[in-house]
């Protein structure tokens, strides 16, 4: 199994930060990418790697720089990241700061590993997701910008049927999904409308794309398809290699 949550820890007790880092240096899932005892340079490194990490681990009474502020710093800089705070501190004052702030649990010290392992797996699920959510979200961003590159003005219904057909072919594990008999009336029904027209206003936006699109980004694409002289890509060519083209460039970016 892939370790696919990363955790850094913030805690100035440095006995159980290696305790920690013992316990999950060998687990399927959980990976812990940093250890800090000085909260400042923790801070530090969470502001220039916020990407590196999912799940933080945070102790609040710290010297230097306490839990509190690095909770406000996260808020203040929008850094979203699921958050688990352990300390032996649990007066009502402190809960009332915490409570302040994104915080997923609360669990006071002494910790009870087993039962952070739990917390840690419980929220996987929800990481999980939301890291498919901006890849997804990310796709969607590069097939319409490649749309308009190609000259398809978003206003009219083929671009919208192109991008969802794209879309579709692109998460299509058969590479040869058929155009006529699913991605046409699957469209159709989203728009309340029929697989001729579907169909039709695809043709159009093509031919409105041969005549307003970047040159070299469709050669690029279509390669001898761009030579005017001869039939420009059917409705099917068009959606494929546009599919194509993302899938590649997602793989290369891994």
């Amino acid at each position: 199994m892939k370790k696919n949550i990363n955790v850094l820890i913030i805690d100035d007790n440095e006995t159980f930060i290696k305790e920690l880092e013992n316990n999950f240096s060998s687990h399927a899932v959980i990976n812990v990418v940093k250890a800090f005892q000085d909260s400042r340079l923790g801070l530090e490194y969470i502001i220039e790697n916020s990407k590196s990490f999912d799940i933080l681990l945070l102790d609040i009474i710290m010297p230097e720089v306490d839990g509190i502020t690095i909770l406000e710093e996260l808020k203040n800089k929008n850094i979203n990241k699921k958050i688990i705070v352990l300390s032996s501190y649990k007066t009502e004052k402190t809960l009332k700061m915490i409570s302040q702030y994104e915080v997923d649990y609360y669990m006071p010290k002494p910790i009870n590993i087993k039962i952070l392992e739990k917390r840690i797996m419980g929220i996987e699920s929800e990481i999980i997701e939301q890291k498919v959510d901006a890849k997804e979200n990310k796709v969607e961003i590069e097939i319409s910008k490649m749309l308009h590159d190609l000259g398809i003005p978003s206003h009219i219904r083929g671009y919208q049927y192109i991008r969802d057909g794209v879309y579709m072919m692109y998460k299509s594990k058969d590479k040869l999904i058929g155009i006529t008999k699913y991605i046409y009336p699957e469209i159709a029904t989203r728009y309340d409308t029929t697989a001729s027209r579907v169909e039709r206003a695809i043709r159009h936006a093509i031919e409105v794309s041969w005549a307003r699109g970047d040159y070299d980004l469709m050669e690029h694409i279509f390669g001898h398809s761009v030579d005017y002289d001869r039939s420009k890509p059917t409705n099917s060519e068009f959606i494929a290699a546009i599919a194509d083209n993302i899938r590649l460039k997602n793989r290369l970016a891994i």
